[in-house]
């Protein structure tokens, strides 16, 4: 499974950045971010969900500050999966999962 790092702070704000805008343009899809964070030499799981061009973590609080990392600890992204919106209940529609963040930076591949 390859491993995206977010250690640099820009490459980190853009990358969350340029998921937002797209899924602002997307509004019935939802992009979740999947990783851990590495806090005093263990791993937490990390997810995040972004969604309608806003990023929300339902592992961790969050930075809504643009100039600032979404998470203040370093952290790792290892998978991002695209569902159908809205979420149910019962059964999700997975459109499609990829380990590479570049992937859904093409607007195409939200489709």
């Amino acid at each position: 499974m390859e491993e995206t790092l977010a250690s640099p702070k820009m490459a980190e704000i853009n990358l969350i950045n340029n998921l937002e805008k797209i899924s602002g343009r997307i509004p019935n899809r939802i992009l979740k971010l999947e990783g851990f964070i590495l806090k005093d030499n263990n791993k937490e799981i990390l997810e995040i969900i972004i969604f309608k061009g806003f990023s929300s973590s339902t592992t961790h609080p969050i930075e809504i500050d643009l100039e600032k990392k979404v998470i203040e600890f370093s952290y790792v992204l290892t998978n991002f999966k695209l569902y159908e919106a809205p979420l149910k209940e019962t059964k999700n529609k997975l459109i499609r999962e990829n380990q590479n963040s570049a992937f859904f930076l093409n607007q195409k591949n939200w489709i």
